[in-house]
């Protein structure tokens, strides 16, 4: 009786198996149909069979549920070729769709198993049909058209996650083989479509995600600044003072003509009370580049709000003898003399001597009258500017330039 049993249960066994692989075949066929390929259909048969215990575990299955997206790319690409209309999200779902069953395929078909004649054997066939797969799809950049539909729609987490799929393409275990590498080399497109999806993951708020793009990408040459500038805001965002403290101190030795970054880091160390550190890294990073302009400003600022005039005098002169269209070292020489103006009328009011008093006066007149034209200077080369017209019509005003002071409010409201 107990053999009986057993026997029946081998026939259903294999029954099931067989009835399993038989929804594998039958999905094959309704979606390499030629004339009217059932594609949905497809899909309902081999859900059945990535779930069933005797086909799950197939490399095959796996590889015909990739096929049924992949088939379906190519005939709705052939369609909008013979219709020009084109319906690109059903045409990215369905490579996103048979890429991650191409993926798991292949890494069932690198399972060793045993054959007939009791050797280790892996499925070599199926790994080659998807690295060819998986090769078109960089090559013809499906994933790259979908990604920017994606982000056209602004779901910035998919443009990403596609965008992802596609610069994986080249580290898939499957591509590491010399003559598929060759075919995908890490050029500057590479690094175009590697720098979007960096910034897509910024979009979505995805901040572990951006940096890791980022910092790949921060010692290379593409858009090597706004990387690095990318990766500082990140790292901003996660409150990380360590790391992007690091990326600013490491950018302004690569970037010396690149303000951006030495500001940055000169704001940092202002903001958080250790402003003798940023005149010390300004100068140190003035003997490393002497002829940076914006290093001789930067530093001057600093200087001028720690009182140490005559010093900020003297490095605003420097990058002004650097560059003379310099507007704001012009507008820190300027500075200079209107704050110590600002000062003595401070003080003036605690003379009681009025000849005193009014020689104060006189004196705080000429300082600020020492200031104009270093801001006259900083309005010619920067007319744009509202700051230096605001201090100029407060300068007019005082020093009872009467034309001079109706001509640049006439400016101011404009």
């Amino acid at each position: 009786m107990k053999k009986v049993f057993l026997m029946i249960a081998v026939v259903l066994i294999g029954t099931g198996c067989y009835a399993q692989k038989s929804n594998v075949n039958k999905a094959k066929n309704k979606a390499m149909a030629s004339e009217s390929p059932d594609f949905n259909g497809a899909r309902e048969l081999i859900a059945i069979a990535l779930e069933d215990e005797s086909t799950k575990n197939l490399a095959d299955t796996w590889y015909w549920a990739g096929m049924i997206g992949y088939k379906e790319n190519e005939y709705l690409m052939t369609q909008s070729i013979l219709t020009g209309k084109t319906d690109d999200q059903k045409v990215g779902e369905a490579v996103v769709e048979s890429y991650n069953y191409f993926v798991h395929a292949d890494s069932l078909a690198m399972i060793p198993v045993i054959d007939k004649k009791g050797k280790e054997k892996i499925d070599t066939k199926t790994r080659k049909n998807i690295q060819q797969k998986m090769l078109e799809y960089y090559s013809m950049q499906n994933l790259v058209k979908y990604g920017i539909w994606l982000n056209d729609q602004r779901d910035f987490v998919k443009a990403y996650e596609v965008f992802k799929m596609h610069t994986d393409i080249p580290s898939l275990p499957m591509m590491q083989e010399e003559k598929l590498q060759a075919k995908m080399p890490k050029d500057t497109i590479y690094e175009q479509y590697l720098y979007y999806e960096g910034i897509f993951a910024t979009q979505a708020k995805m901040h572990p995600e951006a940096i890791a793009v980022f910092e790949s990408m921060k010692d290379g040459q593409f858009e090597a600044i706004t990387v690095n500038q990318f990766l500082y805001q990140e790292y901003v965002e996660l409150k990380d003072t360590v790391n992007f403290v690091r990326v600013l101190k490491d950018a302004t030795e690569r970037f010396p003509a690149e303000p951006w970054f030495l500001q940055n880091l000169i704001n940092y160390y202002i903001f958080s009370g250790q402003e003798t550190t940023a005149i010390d890294y300004l100068k140190k990073a003035i003997e490393r580049e002497p002829n940076v302009a914006q290093y001789h400003q930067i530093l001057g600022n600093l200087l001028e709000n720690a009182k140490r005039y005559d010093e900020a005098l003297e490095e605003f002169d420097a990058a002004i003898a650097i560059d003379d269209k310099a507007a704001e070292a012009y507008a820190g020489k300027g500075r200079v003399f209107y704050n110590q103006a600002v000062k003595m009328n401070e003080d003036a009011a605690y003379i009681s001597d009025n000849k005193v008093y009014k020689q104060a006066l006189k004196d705080m007149d000429a300082m600020f009258a020492k200031s104009l034209p270093f801001f006259e200077k900083a309005h010619e080369v920067d007319p744009e500017n509202r700051n230096y017209m605001i201090t100029l019509k407060g300068l007019y005003y005082r020093l009872h330039m009467d034309a001079k002071y109706n001509e640049i409010e006439n400016k101011l409201n404009q």
